[in-house]
């Protein structure tokens, strides 16, 4: 069989795979490009053979980080790496790449091969989920958050007070910033305050400012919060910390809409709104005698009660591919996503710090991460030790993701006590579907 007999049935074999599949030779000159490369690129196979690589591929790391240049100099092969390329339009399309090292005979290395996919279906898909469960940085399917996020633009065109109530790292002021930026005072100043952070005399000075000589040191008037945030939203944090003196104060802006700066006597006119919080359910500190009942009903004009991170750990696998995409920028990195056995240790520990807790987790992870997956050895090692949380079990081979949705149906189930057209609505699921899961997962409600 002659040289271009063998040519002829290279090309052959190659056009008959799916991938796009490339060769070059030391010299990084392409030597041959198959049709699933032509379609991917819009390159023609007669305008790539003979050019180098770079040239052709246009790549975000022909540069600087060449999948094939290293596995050449290495030998190490690389696989489903992800990268970008500009097409024949100079769209960029996304891409998972495969490299290996091509010897001779003796085993010299001749070349490299690269074997790529497109993956813009995937980022499409990838893109729609992302805009299905995420709301102005909130990212959610479980259902009592989606209700929450279904009343959130009603609650900002609105005017009145906003009590957000829920464990520390459960999100709070996301809700509270997503509250301002959808209002009509978006374009006007987010103020934040700690209440719990500072002293009783130091936050009213923090809140209302003072005046020059009101005590030592007060060697120029300062404006207080409440006057940086005029027009916009001030934004309360641990609001059940503060003093009773101080919830004295407070209730007189939110009744009458004026203060007085400390060491002032003239009385200063707000127009802002506020959105309060607190990790402790203000009821039962009502009930104890430490929160004053008229400036609780002042707060509680609308309350918004988030779940901890253990009632929707559905979203867990949500959370961690959002953490995922966001530390592997900010630490330069390139990690593709986490294993199964890792994200079942994150479905099954105790995480009391919540999402906040979670966040810090995966930023741990991308850290110590030395491949483009997180595995179980880059998690903090006191998660192993955690006790399991129970919970169904879908099952004999469990799967976490698996576990994530059976536990929020069965959620579901009890909120609304066993009613299968509710449930399934909340869960944005038909009946039909809701009953297969149950009958999958081995889950019954009476």
């Amino acid at each position: 069989m002659g040289q271009n007999d063998q040519n002829q049935i290279q090309n052959i074999i190659l056009d008959s795979i799916a991938d796009g599949v490339f060769t070059v030779d030391a010299d990084w000159i392409i030597t041959s490009f198959n049709r699933a490369a032509e379609q991917i690129t819009g390159i023609p196979r007669t305008e790539a053979v003979g050019q180098k690589c770079f040239d052709v591929f246009q790549a975000n790391i022909c540069q600087t980080a060449c999948a094939l240049r290293e596995t050449m100099h290495s030998g190490r092969q690389r696989v489903d790496q992800r990268i970008n390329i500009l097409n024949s339009q100079g769209k960029e399309v996304p891409l998972s790449v495969s490299t290996a090292v091509l010897r001779d005979e003796s085993g010299e290395m001749i070349g490299g091969v690269e074997t790529f996919r497109d993956l813009s279906a995937v980022e499409l898909l990838r893109k729609e989920i992302d805009q299905q469960y995420t709301f102005h940085d909130i990212i959610s399917k479980n259902h009592t958050i989606r209700q929450i996020l279904d009343i959130l633009p009603d609650v900002a065109a609105s005017d009145s007070t906003v009590l957000i109530e829920g464990p520390t790292g459960s999100g709070k002021e996301l809700f509270a910033r997503a509250i301002h930026n959808l209002s009509r005072r978006a374009r006007r100043k987010y103020v934040a305050v700690n209440c719990g952070a500072l002293p009783d005399t130091l936050l009213e000075s923090e809140l209302f400012g003072f005046k020059k000589g009101a005590f030592t040191g007060a060697t120029k008037d300062k404006p207080g919060r409440f006057a940086l945030a005029e027009g916009g939203t001030l934004f309360l944090d641990e609001i059940g910390d503060i003093s009773s003196a101080l919830q004295v104060k407070l209730l007189r802006v939110l009744q009458e809409k004026e203060y007085e700066p400390l060491g002032g006597t003239a009385t200063v006119k707000t127009n802002v709104r506020i959105i309060a919080a607190t990790n402790r359910p203000l009821a039962e500190l009502l009930a104890r005698g430490a929160f004053r009942e008229d400036l609780y009903y002042r707060l509680n004009v609308v309350r918004l009660a988030l779940p901890s991170l253990a009632e929707r750990r559905e979203d867990i696998p949500l959370l961690v591919d959002h953490f995922i995409r966001k530390c592997s920028a900010q630490q330069s990195k390139r990690i593709e996503g986490i294993s199964e056995e890792a994200i079942g240790v994150l479905l099954r520990c105790d995480l009391p710090g919540n999402v906040r807790q979670l966040q810090n987790v995966i930023e741990h992870a991308v850290v110590l991460c030395r491949t483009g997956r997180i595995e179980v050895d880059c998690l903090p090692p006191e998660l192993s030790q955690d006790q399991p949380v129970p919970g169904p079990a879908p099952s004999s081979q469990s799967n976490p993701l698996q576990e994530a949705e059976a536990a929020a149906i069965l959620q579901a189930l009890r909120q609304y006590q066993g009613h299968r057209a509710k449930t399934a609505a909340a869960l944005r699921m038909d009946k039909s579907t809701l009953w297969r899961k149950m009958k999958r997962y081995g889950i019954s409600y009476r």
